[in-house]
Parts: structure tokens; C-alpha cells; sequence
């Protein structure tokens, strides 16, 4: 298995850092910041402006910078299946 990977930016330091996804759908994304026992799950929720998902960690506050339509759009080309379903 293939695990999505996705570069979120922590907004004190300006540094962007690679996590994974554990689920994706337009109104949260989960993902999980470290590997092992030190690991850290979040949830981004999107922001009120639509054009990214913010979210909180360990006293930390992180930004991933695509809108909810993207992410959507990310959804149904890596799995058109679901999108045919509804």
C-alpha cells in the first residue's frame, strides 16, 4: 500500500514538512506528523475562506494551501469509483 503524502507548512517557522493522509475528504483531512511510537494525528479542517485547511498539533499550527474544490478534485481523479457511486 501506497501511502499519499502531502507538504503542509508550520506557520511559526515558515517550514514546510512532508505528512501523510490517513483519510481525505473535502471537510477534513487526517493526517499523521512522525512514524512510530513519537507519531502525532491531526485534523485539518478547512478554513473559513475556503482556499485551505488549517489545523493543530502539539502546540503547533499547520496550513495546507489548496482550496476544498482542489482537494475534491484530487479525490475524484485518484478514485473516480466513489464519485460514480453517489
Amino acid at each position: 500500500m501506497i501511502d499519499e503524502k502531502i507538504k503542509v507548512r508550520i506557520t511559526e517557522t515558515g517550514q514546510t514538512i512532508d505528512v501523510v493522509v490517513l483519510n481525505k475528504r473535502a471537510d477534513r483531512i487526517q493526517i499523521v506528523l512522525g512514524e512510530g511510537i513519537h507519531n502525532v494525528k491531526c485534523d485539518l479542517s478547512p478554513t473559513r475562506n475556503g482556499m485551505g485547511y488549517a489545523g493543530s498539533a502539539m502546540g503547533r499550527e499547520l496550513i495546507y494551501e489548496r482550496s476544498r474544490d482542489q482537494v475534491q478534485a484530487d479525490i475524484d481523479r485518484l478514485n473516480p469509483a466513489l464519485r460514480k457511486s453517489r
